[in-house]
């Protein structure tokens, strides 16, 4: 909805040159923040190793800062919106699609899919905004790659800070797929699910519907916008993250992880019935940096969009304080 401001201003009184300029800038700062984050976004693309990494980034980055958001699945990077809109004004914010998903490259083959290549996926994409270190954002996936990066040698240095949403550490995931109680077990089965072949296609046909529910308040234009994302992604090539990646039975608690030395704030939603809150114990033991969990009682998997206000909220204060 554009944004008309009427001004009046006595006939009598010319308008000196410097206020008319004024007020025409007044005007078109509120038409430009009326219009809609998909509009506002710059689109990029990088090359990872014959893979095309696609990036979104908007904002100015006044702090000299740069906030790279990582999303889950079956999402993209317009999962991202409330956070980007809120430090959009304060930091360069980016938001990259993982492979498979969206306007990134979709290779074949579960091998694509090897962690190893998900990591240089993240760090095709710094390097190609050219800055030396970036605050890490993520979320379900996202999250478990990210973890990882920030464990890796050849790429913890270029994270300053971590922040994590509704994704356990890798021991404390493991550890609960090892010791899962039946209730427990009942909660992961969609994972070794999908870990099979040929179970993309059910996934994929309820994406429109997802996006009218998760979207539906931001109007027509928005929803079509997400559903069309959703049709440009390869569902059954995007499971391979879970073919490749995602433990398997019997499940053993993985052990052999270096400890973490960068500020790390976690939020997870405890309702969240795919991550169990469970493997949220003892993270402190495995984080030297500074380490702040906040968790929300009645909130599910997807934190960012549950508890919008909240997480912008306490991202803004940890941002400035670490």
């Amino acid at each position: 909805m554009r944004v008309t401001v009427p001004i009046t201003l006595p006939v009598a009184l010319p308008i000196v040159p410097s206020v008319a300029l004024l007020l025409a800038f007044s005007i078109l700062d509120v038409v430009a923040q009326d219009r809609l984050l998909i509009d506002r976004v710059e689109h990029h693309n990088v090359d990872n190793d014959g893979v095309n990494v696609h990036y979104v980034t908007l904002g100015e980055a006044t702090t000299g800062e740069t906030l790279l958001f990582v999303h889950g699945f079956p999402n993209f990077w317009y999962v991202w919106h409330n956070q980007m809109e809120a430090f959009a004004d304060e930091y360069r914010v980016v938001a990259m699609d993982t492979r498979a998903t969206n306007r990134s490259g979709k290779p074949e083959g579960v091998e694509n899919y090897d962690m190893p290549l998900l990591l240089a996926d993240i760090n095709a994409v710094i390097n190609d905004l050219g800055v030396d270190q970036v605050t890490l954002v993520a979320h379900d996936w996202g999250g478990i790659i990210s973890w990882q990066f920030v464990m890796d040698d050849t790429y913890a240095s270029k994270v300053k800070r971590l922040i994590m949403m509704n994704l356990t550490h890798p021991r404390g995931f493991s550890r609960t797929l090892a010791n899962a109680t039946p209730e427990q077990r009942r909660a992961t089965e969609y994972a070794r699910t999908f870990q099979q072949p040929g179970v993309g296609a059910g996934i994929q046909s309820g994406a429109a519907g997802r996006a009218q529910r998760t979207y539906g308040e931001q109007g027509e234009r928005v929803v079509r916008f997400v559903q069309e994302a959703y049709e440009r992604s390869d569902v059954e090539l995007m499971l391979n993250f879970y073919r490749a990646n995602y433990p398997k039975e019997p499940y053993v608690e993985l052990t052999d992880w270096p400890q973490i030395d960068m500020p790390v704030l976690q939020f997870h939603g405890l309702a969240d019935s795919a991550v169990d809150k469970d493997g949220l114990s003892k993270t402190w033991d495995w984080i030297d940096g500074d380490y702040t969990l906040v968790t929300y009682p009645g909130i599910g998997h997807t934190v960012q969009i549950q508890a919008a206000e909240r997480v912008i909220e306490t991202m803004r204060w940890w941002l400035t304080t670490h």
